[in-house]
């Protein structure tokens, strides 16, 4: 940590947070994400005590996170790619068209029917809805916000919208009972976390609401690792433009390249290349 005249230590050392808050740093926030990645605790031990003998006063969050990341990429690959999991999400952007997809994704999983981007007639207009679900007669309107910019919460206006919108549509379809279209729950997903407030409101009018890490076991972050459909935008083994190249052509998941080879050779990786990629793809998603 911060070392004094003497070579001593200073425990009081601050740190800025990507919203531009100061803290006090603390070994043990930084210590529970490498347990994230499932690295064994020799390497985050080495990992800690290394970052902690480069801290200095006023360095941001974001540092730090890239040099655990660099550090823990040397010792393993699919772990660093697991540690990066919430800035792999934002990779998807700037647009949320590809988290949207993403989304769905992970509710084929759960087992429901999804479509993606359809357009639903409400009381009063028409609202394109993110994702409507379907599973064992249950409909569900999902709204996604995406955030690109590291240390933005969603908070209640969010929550509010999504909500309006499933008061409006609800109002069509019980007024008119054929009308097309009929939701019994409304969810809102983001990969930010939730204010209290967007949480507070969201559990008084039944909104199910998720975030990167609410609620607990649920989470966008629980329901990655659960599912292991991790994004492709987490591969440490593929450059950023390769991994561009792939999203431009539809792809999303890392379980997509792992299934046919000729994705990887068409931008580029082969050989031996091409097997690292598998091999860090297989530990990251657990494919047997």
């Amino acid at each position: 940590m911060t070392k004094g005249a003497a070579g001593g230590r200073n425990d009081k050392v601050f740190v800025i947070k990507r919203s531009g808050e100061r803290e006090l740093f603390s070994d043990a926030k930084l210590r529970h994400s490498l347990e994230k990645s499932l690295a064994p605790p020799a390497a985050i031990n080495d990992i800690v005590n290394h970052i902690k003998d480069e801290l200095r006063d006023g360095m941001t969050t974001s540092e730090i996170y890239r040099h655990a990341f660099s550090l823990l990429k040397k010792y393993d690959a699919p772990l660093a790619a697991r540690y990066s999991l919430k800035e792999a999400i934002m990779d998807l952007g700037p647009a949320g068209y590809l988290f949207e997809k993403f989304v769905g994704e992970l509710l084929k999983h759960k087992g429901f029917a999804v479509e993606v981007g359809r357009p639903v007639g409400g009381f009063c207009v028409t609202h394109e809805v993110d994702i409507v679900g379907e599973k064992a007669g249950q409909h569900i309107m999902v709204e996604c916000k995406f955030h690109n910019s590291p240390g933005v919460k969603s908070d209640v206006k969010v929550a509010l919208y999504v909500q309006a919108r499933f008061e409006d549509i609800r109002k069509r379809w019980e007024a008119q009972p054929a009308h097309e279209q009929k939701f019994h729950e409304a969810w809102l997903v983001t990969n930010t976390k939730l204010t209290y407030d967007a949480v507070r409101y969201s559990v008084c009018v039944g909104l199910k609401a998720i975030g990167w890490n609410y609620p607990g076991g649920e989470s966008l972050q629980s329901l990655i690792e659960q599912s292991g459909l991790h994004p492709l935008t987490c591969l440490v083994t593929l450059s950023r433009s390769q991994k561009q190249q792939l999203l431009n052509r539809g792809l999303i998941l890392c379980r997509d390249i792992a299934r046919d080879a000729r994705l990887l050779k068409s931008v580029g990786v082969d050989g031996p290349a091409a097997a690292k990629v598998t091999d860090e793809i297989r530990e990251l998603c657990k494919i047997v």
